[in-house]
């Protein structure tokens, strides 16, 4: 894990969000990014944002262009997270680029070799122990943060379907439920 790529390519721009459908649409009619995979509420489990628990909610959609994930975040709540504080200094837009990888705690002795600091870290969808994500602070480059997404288990299987769907789009029902891609109901 050393030299230009510390945790390989960056796979996802992750964008907060104050209106998450005026986002969508966006990206999908403007920018012709789709299919989106939305969720009303992620459930974020075990998050911890500057060491504190926080039972903040969010919205969240996923789509695919190219090599790279885009996700949307819209938080619902004034809860503390990242994506808060983010909102609060009065920006909106990219906030993270993300790196993911199948070598979770590899890629945290790294990231402590390099100087960065967690800021948010938890788990994604069902909480599993192959879904833990972490934000790391903004003092090396304030503006933009880094995340390590782990993505071995079900989120590997998600991020997955997201890009096999952009494959081919032809702008039909740009925005889907999230939910059938984890075999549950929309």
């Amino acid at each position: 894990m050393t030299g230009r790529h510390a945790f390989g390519p960056v796979r996802q721009n992750g964008y907060v969000v104050r209106d998450i459908h005026a986002a969508l649409h966006h990206w999908t009619q403007v920018m012709g990014v789709g299919p989106f995979f939305r969720i009303a509420r992620q459930p974020v489990n075990g998050l911890r944002y500057r060491g504190e628990t926080s039972d903040a909610s969010v919205s969240v959609a996923l789509a695919q262009s190219g090599g790279i994930q885009i996700e949307l975040i819209q938080p619902l709540d004034e809860r503390p997270t990242a994506f808060r504080d983010f909102l609060r200094t009065g920006r909106e837009g990219l906030q993270h680029v993300a790196f993911w990888t199948d070598d979770f705690d590899g890629a945290m002795q790294e990231a402590g070799r390099r100087g960065l600091t967690v800021l948010q870290e938890g788990c994604s969808g069902s909480g599993s122990p192959d879904e833990r994500f972490v934000y790391f602070a903004e003092e090396h480059h304030p503006g933009t943060m880094i995340e390590l997404s782990e993505t071995c288990g079900a989120k590997g299987r998600l991020f997955r379907a997201v890009a096999a769907a952009a494959q081919g789009w032809d702008g039909t029902d740009p925005v889907r439920d999230m939910r059938p891609l984890f075999g549950v109901p929309a």
